[in-house]
């Protein structure tokens, strides 16, 4: 083996060690910033705080639209305004339209209640929920009371700092 050689194969490891910290440093480099972006598209799966936010705003809104009082709809009405959108408020129209019209007769009053309210999709300006529901209906008439139970597929957007229901489809 000639000095020549030597000197090779010794530049040739120290070279080949160079490259490999080398590739380590960008594989680490790039491993840092995979970590720091936003990776996963679906925030009900890793977004706690975002989840239980959409969760509850969604449970209210159904709570306040699902609600009404024959001597008092105006809270119902205002809930509507504020809280549906898109076709969830073309729905609502043609619900409580009938609604209004036989209430004051029945003397009817509908509470509703969310049993549980999952999120299945969400992003940062859309939601799609699952959501149970109970509506109890209690007529003063004849002292008549149902509670229903209905099972909800809900999309929800968010419009500035307020989640908006824009989708009711009963399952």
């Amino acid at each position: 083996m000639t000095a020549l050689t030597t000197v090779v194969r010794r530049h040739g490891v120290l070279v080949l060690a160079a490259l490999l910290v080398a590739a380590a440093a960008v594989a680490f480099w790039q491993a840092d910033v995979a970590r720091g972006r936003d990776n996963v598209g679906n925030h009900a799966v890793v977004g706690v705080a975002a989840t239980t936010e959409v969760q509850s705003a969604v449970s209210s809104a159904l709570v306040r639209v699902f609600s009404y009082d024959y001597a008092d709809p105006a809270p119902t009405q205002q809930a509507a305004d504020d809280l549906l959108a898109g076709r969830a408020r073309e729905q609502y129209d043609l619900l409580f339209a009938a609604l209004e019209e036989k209430a004051p007769g029945q003397q009817l009053v509908l509470t509703a209640q969310v049993q549980v309210a999952a999120v299945k999709e969400l992003t940062a300006r859309s939601a799609t929920l699952l959501v149970f529901l109970d509506q109890a209906s209690q007529r003063a008439t004849d002292q008549e009371s149902a509670v229903s139970a209905a099972q909800l597929s809900v999309r929800a957007t968010r419009t500035g700092d307020t989640w908006k229901v824009t989708g009711i489809e009963p399952l």
